[in-house]
């Protein structure tokens, strides 16, 4: 059974890539007034904090103007700030949401230069810390760690360019405390696209890594420079791509040509098991893309609930999965879902923003139970000889089975 809740707002007033940031962030100063936004009609861009407690995104007026919006979601009502600045954002504008409050916005000028912004509320304005710029073709950002305050970027190469350069674009605190401005901290080999962290203070992140025409998971290490180590090689000749990771518990998302064909599948990082593709992960004619995974769990990865989102015939819709329950469990939509957007709390709680003419800001909560758990609460105690276990005809017990291998915590596996 799912318990809904849901919270509402309350009412309130309206080589690739060259250095080319200021040695100094400047100091934050006030943007110029703007015109009050009009209520959002569109959003584009949604945006989490690793833990949940804001959210950022872009948001269109009934004019077209689109200004950054962030979202309060860790009080007891979600409630919308908007943050617009002297000029309206470009719909290519990027926004990412820090753990502190403010927003980081990334703005294309000219084509190839990427400028990094601060922006916070203060009082009816927005004031706005400028960091530098990045001048690149392409630009992906990577979002902080779960533990970590530094945002760091992904330039791919330039046709007929061999590596991808690593940026950190921000390295956390205010002006004049830490590393304020873009810095170029190192080269990877290949086409790569980061995936995710694979530790909460952010120092092994996941990439995609595209070479000689096979794609690969691999892990580079960020303390003290750039080193690339092996993630993923299923096969030789398999791409093998990642979609999500846990920190805690190490269980990965990914998927793979491995079996014959394209698919999704889990394993758990430092694990000796192999990894598997469930047929629940395969539903027919449907496309599946996880986006939340429980944290927490941290020598239980087969109990982590994992948030997909189902595309198909019928539409867009949730669902829920673990790997111990092997069956994929489709949710009622739910009216405004931001799509795609969402997290877990560690004591399974499914938490999605969403936004209706009624609620233009809301945060759904559903309370969904991990159904594997309650079999193995209702399982008889250990003391009691399991009913498939009697002696045979000769008097002896049947020959134990291999016990399972116990999966092996994030921090105390290798990379």
């Amino acid at each position: 059974m799912v318990a809904v809740t849901a919270t509402s707002p309350p009412r309130l007033p309206a080589s690739p890539g060259r250095h080319a940031a200021p040695p100094t962030a400047a100091p934050p100063t006030a943007a110029p007034p703007a015109a009050a936004p009009g209520r959002p009609v569109g959003r584009a861009g949604f945006t989490l904090t690793a833990d949940g407690t804001y959210g950022a995104c872009l948001a269109a007026d009934a004019d077209g103007n689109w200004f950054p919006e962030r979202w309060t979601l860790h009080g007891p009502e979600a409630y919308t700030v908007p943050l617009p600045c002297a000029q309206p954002e470009e719909p290519g504008t990027t926004v990412l949401p820090l753990a502190d409050g403010r927003v980081l916005v990334r703005r294309l000028v000219g084509g190839a230069d990427h400028t990094f912004s601060l922006l916070h509320p203060s009082g009816p304005d927005t004031t706005e810390q400028t960091l530098g710029s990045v001048t690149a073709p392409r630009l992906a950002l990577v979002p902080p760690a779960p533990e970590s305050a530094e945002v760091y970027a992904l330039a791919p190469p330039e046709p007929g360019g061999e590596t991808t350069a690593v940026w950190r674009v921000y390295g956390g605190g205010f002006a004049g405390a830490g590393t304020a401005h873009p810095e170029r901290v190192g080269e990877l080999p290949g086409r790569c696209a980061g995936r995710g962290w694979l530790d909460r203070t952010g120092r092994a992140l996941a990439v995609d890594q595209e070479r000689d025409g096979r794609t690969k998971a691999v892990t580079v290490g960020l303390h003290g420079g750039v080193e690339v180590s092996p993630l993923l090689m299923l096969t030789e000749e398999s791409n093998d791509r990642l979609l999500l990771a846990d920190p805690d518990s190490g269980l990965l998302l990914l998927r793979s040509d491995a079996p014959g064909r394209d698919r999704l599948g889990w394993g758990v990082l430092g694990s000796g098991r192999p990894v598997r593709f469930p047929d629940a992960l395969c539903p027919r004619d449907t496309a599946v893309t996880p986006f939340a995974v429980q944290p927490g769990q941290v020598l239980t990865p087969e109990h982590c609930g994992v948030a997909l989102r189902l595309e198909g015939p019928g539409g867009c819709r949730l669902g829920v999965w673990r790997p111990a329950a092997r069956r994929l469990v489709q949710l009622p939509p739910l009216p405004g879902w931001i799509t795609g957007s969402g997290l877990w709390t560690q004591w399974g709680e499914l938490r999605l923003p969403y936004a209706t003419p009624a609620h233009p800001c809301g945060l759904a909560r559903l309370a969904i139970p991990d159904p594997s758990a309650a079999e193995l609460l209702n399982a008889p105690p250990l003391s009691d000889p399991p009913p498939d276990r009697a002696p045979d005809e000769t008097g002896e017990p049947p020959p134990e089975e291999d016990a399972p291998t116990r999966p092996v915590p994030l921090r105390h596996a290798p990379l």
